[in-house]
C-alpha cells in the first residue's frame, strides 16, 4: 500500500481568531444593569430586604435570623455598589483617556508634577520632623535645667541646715530670696518622724498646702514632676525636689522645694528654649489598656501655645506621684514653637560670616532662591508640555480624519503639513501612501492571482505523483512527499516493468520553487519513457544525464536514486546518482537489526561543463543486494536528514537509521508515521526550509513464478 503524498495543509491565516466573552451582552442601560445583570438584581434584592427589615425593627424586637438576613443584604449592597463604581469608573477613564492630549497631559502630570510635588512634600515633612524632635529636645534640656536650678538651691539649703543650729525659716527665706530668678518657689522643712519639732515653710505655696509630713516611701533625694489639683477636671504640674537634711549618719528631716508650672516659670522656659508650653494631658502610662482608660487624661490649664500645625509638637513627662513615690502618670505636653527662632538658636553658634550677615542667613537665601527656581521651572516646564502636548495632538488629530477618510474609500485625502518635524514627515508619509495605495491593492490583487495560480500548480505537481494504492505482491509500500513552498522540486515515482519486475525512481532538483517543478515534470516524462527500454539502473542514468543536461539550467542539477526489484530472483538493483544514500535493514531472521547505509558512487545529473557526461559515466556505479522476507529499503531526500529544528541542528541519518532499526519490526505504514512523528518532535515550531520525500518498502514474501505485478 502507498501513501504517495501527506494531504495539503490549509494555508495559516494571516490573523489569529479568538473567541471573545463579554459580562454583558444587551445595552448597558440603567434599566438593563438593574434588571438584566446580576450586581443589579443583587442590588434591587439587597436594598428590598434592608427595607424590610427596618420596617419589622421600628414594630418588634427581630430574631436573630432576620439579623443575619440584614447582614447578608448589607454585603449584598457593599458587592453591587462596588461593582457599579468599578464600572462607572471604567467607563469615565474610558471617556476622559480616549484622546491622547488627555492622555500627554496627565502623563507630564504624573512625571512632572506629582514626582516635583512629592519631593517638595518630602524635604518640607523632613524639615517638619527635625524641628519637631529639636523643639522637644530644647524643651526637655531647659526644663531638666530648671529643676537642676532648684535642686541646687535645695541642696544648698539642706546643707546649710545640717550644719548649724539656726532657725529653719532663717535658712528657708534665705535661700529663696537668693533664687530671684523663680519668683513662684516655695521651700518647707519637715522633719523625720512626728515626736520632734513640726514643719516650717516659706514662699506663696499658692498651689498647695505645705506638706506637713514625710510619705513613707520618702528615704534619700528625689527630685521630678508632679501633678496636683488646681479646679473642676483640671490640674496643675509642678516640679518637687527633696532632699534629706543629714545629722550624723540618719537624715533628720527634709527640705522640700516646689516650683509651679505657672505663667512665669513657663515665659523662663521660652526665654531659655524658645518652645512654649501649650495644653497638658495628664493620664495613665502604664501599657494597659484599662488602666489607662481608668485613669482619663483630664487637662491641666493651658498657657500660651497655638501656632500653625507645622509649629507644634509634643513631648511626655513622667509623673511622680507624691503619696506612693511611683511614676504610674504622665503628662503629654503641647509645644509650640516659631522655625526661625529655632533656627537663629541653632545657627547662633556659627560665626562664620560673609559680609554683614551670618553663613546660615546666606545659606537661607541661597535655599529660597533655588526654590523659586524650582518653581519657575514646574511652571515654565507646565507650560511648555501643554503647549507640545496641542500641538502633538493636534497633527495626531488631523491623522486620525485622514484615516478615516481612507477608512471610508476617499484615497484622494491629503492632509495639510503644518509643522516640519517627526509629526510632519508623518503627515507626508501619510500622503505618500494614500497616492499609492491603489497601486498596493493592484500589487495585492496580482499577489492574489499568483497564489491562485501557485496553488493550482501545486494540485497539478501533486497529481503527477503516484496516485490511489499500489498493490505490489510482496512488497509492502509506503511514501509520502511535503514540499517546502507550494510547489517542490522532490519527485518519486514507481515503473512496472516486464518480467514482474518493478522500477523505484526518487529524485530531487536543486532549489525550490516554480523553476524545480518545472524540471521535476521533464524529468518524469524522460525517465517514464527510458524505464521500459532499459534494464539495467546504470543505462538508465546515463541517458537520463545526456537527454536533461541538453534542457537543465547551467546552474541546476538533479539528484536521483534509481532501483530495480525483482521477487522471483529477490535482489535488488540500483545506483545512485549524486543522491543521498539508501538505508538498508535486513529482516528478524538474521540476526540483531542493524541498518547499513548504502552509498554507491555516482555524480548528479545534469552538469553542463566540458567533459561531464564522460565523467559522469565514469563514477557511475550499479550494486546488487539479495532480499528476503521481513527487509526493508529506505529511500530519502536530503529534506528528511537535514530538517533543522530551532537551534539549526540536523535530523541526520544517524538518527533515521536508529529509528529504522527499532522499530523495522513494524509495517511500513506504521513506521512511516513514526519516522514523521519523530521528526516533528525534532523540529518543533521551527519552519520547514526544504522539501521532503521519502519511501519505505517492506519485503513481505518472495513471489512465486506465476504472480505478476497489478497496478
Amino acid at each position: 500500500m502507498v501513501s504517495p503524498r501527506l494531504p495539503d495543509k490549509p494555508a495559516p491565516s494571516g490573523r489569529r481568531r479568538f473567541a471573545v466573552s463579554t459580562a454583558f451582552a444587551g445595552p448597558a442601560t440603567a434599566r438593563y444593569l438593574l434588571l438584566q445583570s446580576w450586581p443589579g438584581r443583587l442590588f434591587l434584592a439587597s436594598t428590598t430586604l434592608k427595607l424590610l427589615v427596618a420596617a419589622l425593627r421600628a414594630i418588634v424586637d427581630p430574631p436573630s435570623v432576620i439579623q443575619f438576613v440584614s447582614t447578608a443584604a448589607t454585603v449584598g449592597l457593599i458587592v453591587s455598589v462596588s461593582y457599579f463604581v468599578w464600572r462607572l469608573f471604567v467607563l469615565m477613564r474610558r471617556h476622559l483617556l480616549w484622546r491622547v492630549r488627555r492622555k500627554l497631559i496627565l502623563s507630564y502630570v504624573f512625571i512632572g508634577v506629582v514626582p516635583a510635588f512629592l519631593i517638595a512634600s518630602f524635604f518640607l515633612m523632613g524639615g517638619v520632623l527635625i524641628f519637631v524632635n529639636i523643639s522637644a529636645y530644647l524643651f526637655k534640656d531647659g526644663y531638666d535645667a530648671m529643676i537642676d536650678d532648684v535642686k541646687l538651691i535645695v541642696e544648698a539649703a539642706a546643707s546649710e541646715t545640717s550644719r548649724t543650729t539656726a532657725d529653719q525659716i532663717q535658712v528657708l527665706t534665705k535661700y529663696r530670696n537668693a533664687s530671684k530668678g523663680y519668683p513662684g518657689l516655695s521651700l518647707a522643712y519637715v522633719p523625720v518622724g512626728t515626736g520632734g519639732p513640726s514643719s516650717v515653710a516659706v514662699g506663696p505655696w499658692h498651689h498647695t498646702q505645705p506638706p506637713a509630713a514625710l510619705p513613707p516611701w520618702l528615704l534619700r533625694e528625689v527630685a521630678g514632676t508632679i501633678a496636683v489639683p488646681a479646679g473642676p477636671d483640671e490640674m496643675d504640674l509642678v516640679i518637687r525636689v527633696a532632699v534629706p537634711v543629714t545629722v550624723g549618719r540618719s537624715p533628720a528631716g527634709f527640705v522640700i522645694a516646689d516650683l509651679p508650672l505657672d505663667t512665669e516659670t513657663e515665659q523662663k522656659l521660652s526665654a531659655q528654649t524658645g518652645v512654649k508650653m501649650g495644653a497638658v494631658a495628664v493620664g495613665s502610662n502604664s501599657d494597659d489598656p484599662a488602666s489607662a482608660s481608668a485613669t482619663p487624661r483630664a487637662p491641666v490649664a493651658a498657657s500660651g501655645g497655638g501656632g500653625a500645625l507645622f509649629r507644634r509638637s509634643f513631648i511626655k513627662l513622667d509623673l511622680l506621684s507624691w503619696e506612693t513615690g511611683t511614676s504610674d502618670t504622665e503628662a503629654m505636653v503641647s509645644l509650640s514653637y516659631q522655625p526661625s527662632e529655632l533656627y537663629s538658636r541653632l545657627s547662633a553658634a556659627q560665626q562664620i560670616k560673609i559680609g554683614n550677615r551670618p553663613l546660615g542667613e546666606w545659606l537661607i537665601v541661597i535655599l529660597v532662591v533655588i526654590a523659586g527656581l524650582f518653581l519657575i521651572i514646574q511652571f515654565v516646564a507646565l507650560g511648555m508640555g501643554l503647549a507640545l502636548a496641542r500641538s502633538i495632538t493636534s497633527s495626531i488629530h488631523q491623522l486620525f480624519m485622514g484615516t478615516e477618510r481612507v477608512r471610508q474609500g476617499d484615497f484622494g485625502h491629503r492632509i495639510d503639513i503644518r509643522t516640519k518635524d517627526q509629526l510632519g514627515d508623518l503627515a507626508e508619509s501619510f500622503n505618500q501612501m494614500t497616492g499609492s495605495i491603489e497601486g498596493l491593492l493592484q500589487t495585492a490583487a496580482e499577489k492574489k492571482r499568483l497564489e491562485e495560480e501557485l496553488r493550482i500548480a501545486r494540485q497539478i505537481q501533486m497529481s503527477l505523483l503516484p496516485r490511489g494504492p499500489l498493490d505490489v505482491p510482496g512488497l509492502g509500500i509506503n511514501a509520502l512527499c511535503v514540499p517546502a513552498r507550494e510547489v517542490g522540486g522532490d519527485y518519486y515515482d514507481f515503473f512496472p516493468l516486464p518480467g514482474d519486475r518493478l522500477g523505484v525512481l526518487i529524485a530531487d532538483v536543486a532549489g525550490k520553487g516554480t523553476s524545480a517543478a518545472l524540471y521535476m515534470a521533464e524529468l518524469k516524462g524522460v525517465v517514464l519513457a527510458l524505464s521500459q527500454t532499459y534494464d539495467s539502473p546504470r543505462d538508465l542514468l546515463v541517458e537520463v544525464n545526456r537527454v536533461i543536461s541538453d534542457n537543465l539550467d547551467s546552474r541546476s542539477f538533479i539528484t536521483m536514486t534509481y532501483a530495480i526489484i525483482d521477487l522471483h530472483r529477490a535482489t535488488m538493483t540500483y545506483c545512485r546518482a549524486g543522491h543521498t544514500p539508501l538505508i538498508f535493514l535486513r529482516g528478524p531472521g538474521s540476526g540483531p537489526p542493524a541498518a547499513r547505509i548504502l552509498t554507491p558512487s555516482g555524480m548528479v545529473v545534469g552538469l553542463r561543463i566540458e567533459g561531464a557526461a564522460a565523467k559522469f559515466a565514469e563514477l557511475l556505479e550499479e550494486e546488487r543486494v539479495d532480499l528476503a522476507v521481513g527487509d526493508i529499503i529506505v529511500l530519502y531526500t536530503d529534506g528528511i536528514t537535514e530538517a533543522m529544528n530551532a537551534a539549526s541542528d540536523l535530523f541526520g541519518e544517524s538518527r533515521l537509521s536508529r529509528i529504522v532499526e527499532e522499530h523495522g519490526h513494524l509495517e511500513s505504514s506504521e513506521l512511516r508515521e513514526r519516522i514523521l512523528r519523530e521528526i516533528e518532535a525534532f523540529v518543533g515550531d521551527a519552519d520547514q526550509h526544504d522539501d521532503m520525500t521519502m519511501i519505505l518498502i517492506k519485503v513481505e514474501r518472495v513471489l512465486a513464478a506465476s504472480e505478476r505485478v497489478a497496478v
